[in-house]
């Protein structure tokens, strides 16, 4: 897909898109005291939501899993309907993760993934994998099992330039993971580079890839366009035009590849500051930023798929019951949102928006 292929001049008429419920399959809500704020905007989006374990401490034990499941419930907004939005839990692997808390995992009917964080790769991933051959125990009984493995796939070799880091990991550590278990589901997260784009279409139907909303619509400039702009930096980092159009076609075409937003939200002043944490806060745009996207290579056509079918059918989940209405609609979107006692600056802060994703009837 290049830019103005494929009747974009037609599809720029489409005044409202009629798709299926979106789910979102990967989402940082934080904890008390943000959830208040974080759960209403993801299920003002989403049905089916899988809910990251990166917290402190992390959720490593499924224990801890159905209990933050439960913290996030309570924050349901009264005007959703049961069944309307749907957590799915996630442990993070550690070096001691047992293959018997994976039993428990899948016993348990909430938790569907198990996060593996490098040690020191992104937010509080501190207490991430530093040994791969230990973790092959748990990797082998999700395997047996058919819980998946998410990656956050980068090298934590600071030697290694910040934008060759997944390609790097992709390169060294998931042809080891897939070898000895060649049979484990895994999705690759929020993936950055034409790179690995092209290891996920030639690997084996066991494989997908989630991709963000802000890495189909912006490149690595939008950092550094007129100073630094903190609230486009997150991990993976921004990567080259070159790479995001390789995304784009994959969203666009590709049957292996689905929405995961990482919306990653933190107060303005961990963003705003000498040393900003990485994330952006796209909770209350993310479709609305694939249909930009997709509009301009002409494939709102495709917008469906990415968003409400191809994530589910991996997962072994029907689609979400329920459709939605985008529709072409101006709006500004807000400077900041509430975020617990503090606030958050979400993405393209005051500027306009073209679509809109309408709430549910």
């Amino acid at each position: 897909v290049g830019q103005g292929s494929g009747g974009s001049g037609a599809m720029a008429e489409t005044k409202e898109l009629k798709i299926l419920q979106p789910d979102d399959f990967h989402h940082h809500f934080r904890d008390e005291p943000f959830l208040e704020h974080t759960v209403p905007h993801a299920a003002e989006a989403f049905c089916r939501v899988l809910v990251m374990p990166n917290l402190v401490p992390p959720v490593t034990t499924t224990q801890a899993a159905l209990a933050y499941r439960e913290r996030i419930l309570l924050r349901l907004p009264k005007t959703i309907k049961e069944g309307e939005f749907v957590p799915l839990m996630t442990l993070y692997l550690t070096d001691n993760t047992t293959p018997e808390e994976i039993t428990k995992a899948k016993a348990s009917g909430h938790v569907y993934a198990v996060k593996l964080y490098p040690a020191g790769a992104t937010t509080n991933s501190d207490f991430g994998v530093t040994d791969y051959e230990r973790i092959m125990p748990a990797l082998k009984k999700m395997e047996e099992l058919g819980i998946l493995l998410l990656v956050h796939g980068e090298s934590t070799d600071q030697s290694v330039d910040i934008f060759d880091r997944e390609a790097d990991f992709y390169e060294k550590v998931m042809p080891m993971i897939l070898a000895r278990c060649p049979n484990l589901r895994v999705v690759c997260e929020h993936i950055t580079t034409a790179v690995v784009a092209n290891f996920v279409e030639k690997a084996g139907p066991n494989v997908a890839a989630t991709i963000t909303a802000h890495h189909l619509c912006h490149n690595r400039n939008a950092i550094f366009k007129g100073g630094i702009n903190p609230h486009y930096y997150c991990l993976p980092i921004l990567k080259t035009e070159k790479d995001r159009l390789k995304l784009l076609q994959c969203a666009v075409e590709g049957s292996k590849f689905f929405l995961g937003t990482d919306s990653a939200p933190h107060t303005v002043g961990k963003k705003e500051c000498a040393c900003g944490c990485a994330g952006c806060f796209t909770a209350h745009m993310s479709i609305e930023l694939v249909a930009e996207a997709f509009e301009a290579v002409g494939r709102l056509d495709s917008l469906e798929d990415f968003v409400s079918k191809r994530g589910a059918s991996f997962y072994g989940l029907p689609p979400a019951a329920g459709t939605r209405l985008l529709v072409r609609e101006s709006w500004k979107v807000p400077d900041n949102y509430p975020f617990g006692d503090q606030l958050v600056r979400p993405l393209r802060a005051g500027e306009e928006s073209k679509w809109k994703l309408r709430p549910r009837l």
